[in-house]
C-alpha cells in the first residue's frame, strides 16, 4: 500500500504544482490590470516593479490554493480514471476513501499551510505592499515638456516652449516664469532657443538658454502700493548665453515608513484583530452610551437633575401639561412651541449625526471581523474544493487540461461570487460577517459531500449513456400507457 500511495501523491503534486503557478500567473496579470494606470509612465525602475510583484504574488497565495487544489484534484482522479488505474485499484478490493487517504492527508497539510500563510506571512507582505503602492502612486510622472503648453510640474515654475527639434533637442522660444516668490509674475526669461537635461542623480534639472532677457519687476513696500503715486520700478538683463538650475522635487520614488499602514486591517493577524476589534467595540458602546445621555439631557429632557434623580421614588405630585400651556399667553405659547420645534429640529440633526457615526464606525469594526474570518474561510477552502473535485474526477474520468479546467473555472466562479456577495453585505451590515464569509464553504460542502457519496457507490450521474438510457425508458414508458389507456 505504500507504493501505491507513493504513485498517487506523485500524479497529484505534479498537476498541484502546475496547477498553482498557472492560477498565480492569472492573478497576478488581474492585479497588474488593476493598477496598470498607477505604474504606467512613473519611470520606475526594475527592481521596484519586482519588488511589487514579489509581494502581490504573496497576497494572493491563498485564494490560488483552493483554485489550485480543485484543478489539481479533478485532474489527478480524471487521469486515473481515464487510464483505468482507478478501475484496477478498485478491482484489486481498494476502496476510493482509502485511495483518495494520502491526498486527504496532503490537503490538510495545505489548509493547515495555508491558514499559517495568512496569519504570519500575508500581514507583512500586505504591509509592505500598501507602502509601496502609496508610494508609487505620490510619485510625479517623469517631466516632459510639450509644445505649446505651460508646464507647471515643477514646483514654482511655469515652462512653456513653441517648438522643439526632435533629433538635437532645440527647443525654440523658451518662456520661464518664476512664481517661487508667490506674489505673481515677477520674474520671467524669454530666450530664443534652449536645452535642458538632468543631473546624473535626477534632482536637478540644467536649463542652458541662447540670446534672451531676463524681465524682473521690483515690489515696492506696501504704503507705497496703497497710494496712487506708484512707479513700477523694473529691472531687465539680456544675454547670450544663460544657465538656470531648477531643483526637482516629487519626482522620484521616495520610500515612507511601515507606520502608515500598521493600523490597517490587512496588516494585522489573528490576535491583532482580536485585540483591535475589541476595543472598537468598547468605543463604540461608550459612544451610544454618551449620545444617549446627551440627547435625555439637553434634548428630551433639559433637567439638570433628570439622570441623577432616584427612579424608585414615589412621585407625590402631577401636573397637566396642557392646562399649563393653555394658561400661557398667546405671544408665550408662539415662544414656546418655536423653542419646542427648534429643540426637536436640534435633537434630530444630532441622532442622525449620531446614527451615521455609529454606522461609520461599525463597518470599520466588521472589516476587522471579515479579514479574521477571511483567514480561516480561504484555507476551509481548500478543504471544500478537493472534496469536490476528487470524486469529481472520479465520476467523469476525463483526465488533462479539456474538461477539468472548464469545471474548476465554474464551481470556482460560482464560489468567488458567492463569496464576494457574502462579503459585500456583511461590510454593509446587512448580514452578520459570520455568515457572510462562510455561505460559500457551506453551499458548496454539501455538495462536495454528495459527490464523495456518489464517486464512492460507483454512481454514473456524470455519464451520458445513463441519462439517453433514462429518457427512452420514459418515452417507452410513455407509449405503452398512452396505448393501455386507448384500449381501456
Amino acid at each position: 500500500m505504500k507504493k501505491l500511495h507513493w504513485f498517487i501523491l506523485k500524479s497529484y503534486l505534479g498537476p498541484m504544482i502546475m496547477t498553482f503557478f498557472i492560477v498565480m500567473f492569472i492573478l497576478l496579470m488581474q492585479f497588474l490590470w488593476k493598477y496598470i494606470d498607477d505604474l504606467v509612465g512613473k519611470g520606475l525602475d526594475v527592481h521596484v516593479i519586482a519588488e511589487l510583484l514579489l509581494y502581490a504574488s504573496a497576497s494572493l497565495v491563498p485564494m490560488a490554493l483552493p483554485l489550485s487544489t480543485l484543478l489539481a484534484s479533478l485532474m489527478t482522479l480524471g487521469n486515473l480514471g481515464e487510464n483505468n488505474e482507478l478501475l484496477a485499484m478498485k478491482s484489486a478490493g481498494i476502496s476510493l476513501p482509502r485511495i483518495m487517504r494520502p491526498l486527504i492527508i496532503v490537503t490538510i497539510l495545505i489548509s493547515m499551510g495555508a491558514f499559517f500563510f495568512s496569519n504570519n506571512v500575508m500581514p507583512f507582505t500586505n504591509l509592505k505592499m500598501s507602502t509601496l503602492l502609496w508610494d508609487v502612486r505620490q510619485q510625479r510622472p517623469e517631466l516632459q515638456i510639450k509644445v505649446g503648453v505651460f508646464n507647471n510640474d515643477i514646483e514654482g515654475y511655469s515652462i512653456k516652449i513653441a517648438d522643439r527639434d526632435p533629433k538635437t533637442n532645440l527647443m525654440r522660444n523658451v518662456l520661464i516664469y518664476d512664481h517661487r516668490s508667490k506674489d505673481g509674475n515677477l520674474m520671467v526669461t524669454v530666450a530664443d532657443s534652449g536645452y535642458m537635461r538632468l543631473t546624473n542623480d535626477e534632482k536637478y534639472m540644467v536649463i542652458t538658454l541662447y540670446n534672451g532677457y531676463t524681465y524682473v519687476e521690483m515690489l515696492e513696500s506696501r504704503a507705497v502700493r496703497r497710494t496712487d503715486n506708484r512707479k513700477f520700478p523694473a529691472r531687465r538683463n539680456s544675454f547670450q548665453e544663460q544657465v538656470v538650475l531648477l531643483e526637482l522635487q516629487g519626482f522620484g520614488l521616495e520610500r515612507s515608513g511601515d507606520d502608515l499602514f500598521k493600523s490597517s486591517f490587512h496588516a494585522l493577524n489573528l490576535t491583532q484583530l482580536t485585540k483591535a476589534r475589541d476595543s472598537m467595540s468598547v468605543e463604540i458602546a461608550k459612544r451610544r452610551e454618551t449620545a444617549k445621555n446627551n440627547l435625555l439631557k439637553h434634548s428630551l429632557f433639559q433637567n439638570p437633575f433628570y439622570l441623577t434623580r432616584d427612579s424608585a421614588a414615589v412621585v407625590t405630585y402631577t401636573f397637566n401639561k396642557d392646562s399649563l400651556f393653555n394658561r400661557l399667553p398667546e405671544k408665550a405659547q408662539e415662544t414656546t412651541l418655536a423653542r419646542a420645534i427648534s429643540t426637536a429640529r436640534s435633537a434630530k440633526s444630532s441622532v442622525s449625526t449620531t446614527a451615521h457615526e455609529l454606522t461609520t464606525r461599525s463597518k470599520y469594526m466588521t472589516r476587522h471581523t471579515i479579514e479574521w474570518h477571511r483567514k480561516f474561510s480561504l484555507s476551509f477552502a481548500c478543504f471544500v474544493f478537493f472534496f469536490i473535485g476528487a470524486p469529481l474526477g472520479a465520476i467523469i474520468r476525463k483526465g488533462g487540461l479539456g474538461m477539468p479546467v472548464v469545471i474548476s473555472v465554474l464551481f470556482f466562479v460560482v464560489y468567488y461570487v458567492i463569496s464576494l456577495t457574502g462579503e459585500k453585505f456583511a461590510r454593509e451590515l446587512l448580514w452578520d460577517p459570520h455568515v457572510g464569509m462562510w455561505v460559500s464553504s457551506f453551499i458548496l460542502l454539501p455538495l462536495g459531500i454528495f459527490l464523495s457519496y456518489k464517486a464512492t457507490t460507483d454512481s454514473v450521474i456524470m455519464n451520458a449513456d445513463f441519462y439517453i438510457n433514462t429518457l427512452k425508458k420514459f418515452v417507452s414508458f410513455h407509449s405503452k400507457a398512452k396505448q393501455f389507456f386507448k384500449r381501456s
